[in-house]
């Protein structure tokens, strides 16, 4: 597991790269809505931040003293300064058929379809309880689907099948086939990782 030095050195490295371009530019190019001249409003899961920049420091904006989860931080930044951001094309692809996922589809098993399995396997209700508050769109297929929109160019469908006495249950995580092209591999990882384990703390 990265230890939280590590998360500061990759804050660090995305800022400066960033600090290269206009903050207009930017938040034109990711899709997010402009806040004031030097800031970005980013909607996240269930909570939304303003980027400033040049410092980009993040600030809660229901809760300014909450400090803002370092991971969080470089994914949002990660994603900011993706070198493109298509279209999704409505292509739905597996994590392992990501650009360079083979490496962390065990953390990915781990950090995401697993604990769906194990928290929402028996309890399609608390999934779709969960699903809406984070603005999840239902989809048909399996026992309970919603595809949501964690950033405004990679769409991520959740797929819930629930076990019984003779089938165990099963979870299906699937991107848009363009996500490669804008996070990487280990990014994808965490970022589905961060929807599960928000659905399971808005599913009580």
């Amino acid at each position: 597991m990265p230890r939280i030095d590590d998360y500061l050195q990759a804050k660090q490295i995305a800022v400066d790269s960033l600090r290269q371009t206009q903050i207009d530019e930017l938040r034109q190019r990711a899709g997010f809505e402009p806040g004031d001249s030097n800031s970005i409003m980013v909607p996240f899961l269930d909570r939304k931040y303003k980027i400033e920049s040049p410092s980009f420091t993040f600030t809660d904006t229901e809760n300014e003293s909450k400090e803002v989860p370092i991971q969080e931080q470089v994914l949002i930044l990660h994603y900011l300064k993706a070198p493109a951001f298509p279209q999704p094309t409505g292509q739905w692809v597996s994590y392992r058929e990501i650009p360079g996922a083979t490496f962390y589809y065990s953390a990915f098993l781990g950090r995401a379809v697993n604990p769906l399995k194990k928290v929402f396997g028996q309890n399609i209700q608390g999934f779709e309880k969960a699903a809406q508050k984070l603005q999840g769109k239902r989809i048909s297929t399996g026992d309970s689907s919603f595809e949501f929109y964690l950033f405004p160019k990679v769409p991520i469908r959740i797929t819930i099948w629930e076990g019984d006495e003779d089938f165990s249950a099963e979870a299906n995580i699937v991107f848009d086939e363009t996500v490669g092209q804008i996070l990487s591999a280990e990014d994808i990882a965490w970022l589905a990782g961060m929807l599960v384990y928000r659905l399971m703390a808005l599913s009580h």
